[in-house]
C-alpha cells in the first residue's frame, strides 16, 4: 500500500511563491517517476509536472513552464514543487502522484496512486 500526502499549500498573492511537498510511504519510491496535476473548480484535472526516478529528467506543461521547479529526495521519499509567480490561475487543488513506471508521463491514467490534494489560492 503507497500512501501520498501532500502539504504545503495556502493562500499568497500574485506574484508570491509556495512549495508544495508530498511525502511517500513505501520502500519503493526511488523506484518511480512521479508527478503533479492539479484540479480548479469546474475545470478538468490537468498536468502540471513530472520527474523521472532518479530526478534526472522533469517536464512541465506550458503553464508553468519557467515558473515551477519539480524535485525530489529519494533518501526522504518526498517529491517537491517549487512554484514562483504565481498567478490566480494557479489556484486549484494540487494532488502528487506515483507514475506506474520510472519514465516521466503527462498522462494521468498513467499514474496509479494519488494523494489527497493541497489546496492553493492565488488571490489577485
Amino acid at each position: 500500500q503507497v500512501q501520498l500526502v501532500e502539504s504545503g499549500g495556502g493562500l499568497v498573492q500574485a506574484g508570491g511563491s509556495l512549495r508544495l511537498s508530498c511525502a511517500a510511504s513505501g520502500r519503493t519510491f526511488s523506484s518511480y517517476a512521479m508527478g503533479w496535476f492539479r484540479q480548479a473548480p469546474g475545470k478538468d484535472r490537468e498536468f502540471v509536472a513530472s520527474i523521472t526516478w532518479s530526478g534526472g529528467s522533469t517536464y512541465y506543461a506550458d503553464s508553468v513552464k519557467g515558473r515551477f521547479t519539480i524535485s525530489r529526495d529519494n533518501a526522504k521519499a518526498t517529491v517537491y514543487l517549487q512554484m514562483n509567480s504565481l498567478k490566480p490561475e494557479d489556484t486549484a487543488v494540487y494532488y502528487c502522484a506515483r507514475r506506474r513506471g520510472s519514465g516521466a508521463s503527462s498522462w494521468s491514467s498513467d499514474y496509479d496512486y494519488w494523494g489527497q490534494g493541497t489546496q492553493v489560492t492565488v488571490s489577485s
